[in-house]
């Protein structure tokens, strides 16, 4: 079996339009820009005041003026602009990023999100999450499926919101789950595993979507 987080950001990166602007949160999500499919052009967008980010910088060749916003040294593209914070959240805020992809704590199922914090436990902070999922057009949450264990896709998020009924889809290693009214329908199975596993490994109630289909990465 491939790398399981490689997995997801292919099969992530699948769901992106040429054009498309783009923003990905820190970790699994960093590594969806380097399995875009061939013709399929993204502009990433970086809460700090990037427009045209390019792939992170190599070692040795690093530009100190020019980090993301998770602090990691990155280059940009021909053309990339640069701004302050109140325009960056501006066009979050906009509705100008097509969108964001965001690993998680926690997800439930009617599409509320808890991606910051462990209470008890020192956190950088919740960054500019709040304002891309409430933002974006598309909220998509690419996070392997289990914890040590542990159920992530739940009944009910245990730890503070990021915000509430903002999910639009979650890609696991198992599988591409939508959010909808009627709760989270499984759309997409990976052939290494079953409907059964993959209940079994979520804590609510799964819709098998009649048009089950395989997933493709």
């Amino acid at each position: 079996m491939a790398d399981l987080k490689e997995i997801i950001a292919r099969r992530v990166a699948r769901e992106l339009k040429d054009g498309d602007v783009v923003n990905l949160g820190i970790g699994l999500p960093t590594m969806v820009a380097n399995f875009l499919p061939e013709g399929v052009n993204i502009v990433l967008q970086s809460e700090n005041g990037i427009m045209g980010m390019g792939p992170a910088a190599e070692p040795g060749k690093e530009d100190v003026d020019i980090i993301n916003a998770g602090a990691q040294y990155v280059t940009v593209n021909p053309g990339a602009m640069f701004f302050d914070s109140a325009t960056s959240f501006g066009i979050i805020r906009g509705g100008h990023v097509d969108a964001t992809i965001l690993g998680a704590l926690e997800v439930d199922q009617v599409g509320n999100l808890a991606n910051w914090i462990v209470p008890g436990k020192m956190v950088p902070g919740m960054g500019g999450a709040m304002d891309l999922v409430v933002g974006a057009k598309k909220v998509i949450v690419a996070m392997l499926h289990t914890q040590k264990g542990k159920h992530k896709i739940l009944d009910s998020c245990t730890l503070p919101y990021t915000a509430i009924n903002v999910v639009d889809m979650i890609v696991t290693e198992m599988g591409v789950m939508e959010v909808t009214p009627e709760g989270i329908v499984l759309t997409e199975i990976n052939e290494d595993y079953t409907v059964e596993q993959v209940q079994e490994a979520t804590q609510c109630k799964l819709i098998i979507s009649p048009s089950l289909k395989k997933m493709e990465y």
